[in-house]
This record gives structure tokens, sequence and C-alpha cells, in this order.
């Protein structure tokens, strides 16, 4: 800048007449400039440190799953242990918003002012995690993580599109599309091309018969009805995080935005425990002690929505679920393979790194393109 300065000093000094019909829009355009790059260099260090916010949440939300397992194992209850997990993700966000803004009020002109649909956040991750819970006995563990991701994916973008919920505009182009698709296949190689490698060593021919009707094909046809709630409730999950996002803008703070969406699905959950009644007991599901680590899930699950609600205004719904996702995939595979938290191990295979390495060039081509 010192440099600019000298040259456009001499230049008034040596055309004095000149300079000001000249000269003076081209200073405005030099500095223009020069605010421009120095904001798009800030915007690429800041867009950096988002993705490396969305791999690290991502990388917990498997390990909160992991530790919620071994709570609901301890109080017998799946519910039970969900509105524990969030009544401590509750509790810790208050905190954290206490030392943020002083206060875990706000505004009631925000009821008037704003949309009811900013309140839904915490709801709409309460229906997620019921879903998925429903999901599994259903689908099984292969299916039950790449419906939701197919909703995921498919809302991120649309959400993007067309700037639902607030979220920033981004157009759906054929490359970023492109870089969806990826994403799911890698999700699809890492979560389910082993299972189908190994079957296919011990596949048997099928006999059944093809003209008639069997219970079977009622069977398949039920499950299309699960695989289709599985897709909504990863469309509800991307949902929420389009939501949070403008709820921390409205709040200007994301540590209150996330204080308030987890009280809500604490709310919810309440209620669901309220109107199911589970048995709630602690208990040792073997002969050692209960670990301490048990209890944390709910902090784990309050930094992940935290750093949605941050993620969103920077990089946009579409790429936020996708950078998550990618955490998501990579930190299942460093449970499976070092098998933290009571976790049984289960070594990374050369086709999981296969996967996990066509979703990273999927999310390139989202966020480059």
């Amino acid at each position: 800048m010192a440099g600019i300065f000298k040259i456009v000093m001499k230049i008034k000094l040596d055309y004095p007449d000149d300079f000001h019909d000249y000269f003076s829009y081209r200073l405005v355009l030099i500095l223009t400039c020069d605010r421009l790059l120095r904001q798009d260099k800030e915007m690429r260090e800041y867009s950096m440190l988002a993705i490396l916010v969305g791999l690290a949440i991502g990388i917990g939300l498997p390990m909160q799953t992991s530790i919620n397992s071994r709570l609901r194992n301890s109080v017998g209850s799946p519910f039970g242990a969900s509105l524990i997990s969030f009544a401590v993700g509750t509790l810790f966000l208050a905190i954290m918003t206490l030392i943020d803004v002083h206060t875990l009020g706000f505004s009631t002109t925000l009821f008037t002012s704003q949309p009811v649909w900013i309140w839904l956040g915490g709801l709409l991750g309460v229906v997620y995690l019921t879903g998925n819970i429903l999901l599994f006995p259903k689908l099984g563990s292969v299916q039950t993580v790449i419906m939701p991701v197919l909703g995921q994916i498919l809302a991120g973008l649309l959400i993007d599109n067309f700037g639902w919920f607030d979220s920033p505009q981004s157009t759906l182009t054929m490359t970023r599309f492109l870089g969806a698709i990826l994403v799911l296949a890698g999700v699809i190689i890492t979560v389910a091309a082993q299972g189908w490698l190994e079957q296919r060593h011990n596949r048997i021919t099928e006999t059944a018969e093809k003209d008639t009707v069997t219970d079977t094909d009622t069977d398949q046809s039920g499950l299309g009805i699960w695989r289709a709630l599985g897709v909504v409730a990863g469309m509800l999950s991307a949902m929420q995080t389009a939501v949070n996002g403008h709820l921390g803008r409205v709040l200007g703070s994301t540590v209150h935005a996330a204080f308030v969406s987890f009280l809500v699905g604490t709310l919810g959950l309440i209620v669901i425990v309220l109107v199911l009644r589970p048995q709630f007991k602690l208990i040792r599901p073997t002969k050692t002690p209960n670990p301490w680590w048990m209890w944390i899930g709910g902090m784990i699950g309050a930094l992940y929505v935290l750093g949605n609600v941050y993620l969103v205004p920077v990089v946009g719904t579409g790429l936020a679920v996708v950078i998550v996702l990618v955490g998501l995939m990579a930190g299942s595979l460093m449970i499976d393979q070092f098998g933290w938290f009571a976790s049984k191990k289960n070594p990374i295979s050369g086709v999981q790194l296969i996967g996990l390495l066509v979703m990273i060039v999927g999310v390139v081509l989202i966020r480059v393109f």
C-alpha cells in the first residue's frame, strides 16, 4: 500500500492539472481492488477454519453415538439415554452462554418479528435422533447410515440453491451436483462395500420363484417405506443445520443459539418420555464400574450443534452438511480401527480408505467450483 501511494503522489506532482480528471478514479479503483483482495484472503482463511471446524465436529459425532450407546446400556432405555444426553448438553451450553452473553434470555419481540421455524431446530434434531432409533432394527446399520445421508445431501443442496431458511444462496451447478454424488458414493463405499465384498465370496445361487408373490415381496415393499422415512429423517437433519444457523445470526451469538436449540430438544424429549414412560434404572452391564465418559455424550452433541451454527453463515448449509459427513465417516473409521469407547475393534480396509478419498474429492468439487 505504501508503494501505491508513492506512485500516485508522483503522478499528481508531474500532472497537477490532469490528475483529478484522469487519475482520481484510478486511485479509487486501486484502493478498492486492494481492499477486495484483502477481504478475499480473509474469507479464504475464514473458510479454511470453517472446514476444520466441520471436520472436527463430524469426527466427534460417531464418538457421541458410541458414548450414548454405552449410556443406553446402563440406563436401559434409548429415550432415557437421549434425554440425559440432551440435558447434559443443555447445561453445558447454558454455562457457555452465561460466559459469552451473560444471559440465557432474549427479547420477546423475536416471537413476532421472526418466523416460527427458527425455534424448531431442537425438535428437528430430536426427530432425527428418534428416527435413527426406529430405523436401525428395520434397515440394519448400513442402510440406517446411507438413507439419512442421501436425505442430508439432497436437502442441503436444495437449501443452498433456493436460499431456504435465510441461508446463504449458492446456485446448484453440474459440478456441485457431481461433487454431491461423489460424496454419497464415498459414503456407500465406506459403509457398505466391504460387507458386500465379503458376502460375494459366500453367495449362494438364488432359486426363489419369480412368478409368485411371496411374503418377501411384501417385506420389500415395507422396506421401501422405511427407506423413504430414512431419507426424510436426513432431510430434517439438514433443515436443523440451516435453522440453527439462522437462529445464531438472529441472536447474535452462536453459543446462545445452540443453547436454545438444545433446550427445545430437551423439552421435546421430556414430552416423549412422559408419554412413553420408559423405565429408568442404572445398572452395570458388565462386572466393571460404569465409565465416567458415558455421561459426556451431551457435551459432544452440544459442540456439534454449536459448530453447525457457526458453519452455515460461512460456507452455506449444503457444504456444511457435506464437510461434517466426511468428518463423521473419518471418525467412524477411527473408532472401528482403535476400538474407542468400548467399541469392538474392526480394522480399516483399503476399500474404506478409497471411499473416504472419494468423499474428499466430492467436497473439493463442491467447495472450489
